[in-house]
């Protein structure tokens, strides 16, 4: 096994995890929901760029990660399976500073979108529309 290198990799990666995703029991459903069969490539791609830029510092991801889950139906526990099926599928695939930077990384994201959530869902009812 080698560390992660380039996009190539992060595409093995993100393919792997997906992969994952779609089938499992519990987040599989959320995103099926909110991504239909044929927007799967799209989805694809916008990971590969978003990992890209956080790996790699290049200018390949543009937009705003949390809107997209501003309204989904998760929890923490939604959160620790990603974050448990993302590490398990970098650890299957890679070794090294990159690989442990990808959970690293993944474990601020998730932990930063969860608490969002939870104050949004806290204060739904006090929210003004604009």
């Amino acid at each position: 096994m080698h560390d992660i290198r380039d996009k190539a990799d992060i595409k093995i990666f993100v393919d792997a995890f997906y992969q994952k995703v779609r089938i499992d029991a519990m987040i599989g459903p959320v995103f099926t929901a909110r991504i239909p069969n044929d927007n799967w490539v799209p989805h694809l791609e916008r990971m590969y760029s978003f990992w890209n830029t956080i790996l790699f510092g290049v200018s390949d991801y543009r937009g705003n990660p949390f809107a997209k889950h501003e309204q989904l139906p998760i929890q923490a526990r939604h959160f620790e399976r990603w974050i448990g099926l993302l590490t398990e599928t970098v650890d299957a695939l890679f070794v090294g500073m990159k690989a442990e930077e990808v959970k690293m990384r993944a474990n601020k994201i998730g932990a930063v979108f969860q608490a969002k959530l939870e104050y949004i869902q806290a204060n739904e009812a006090t929210r003004k529309p604009l």
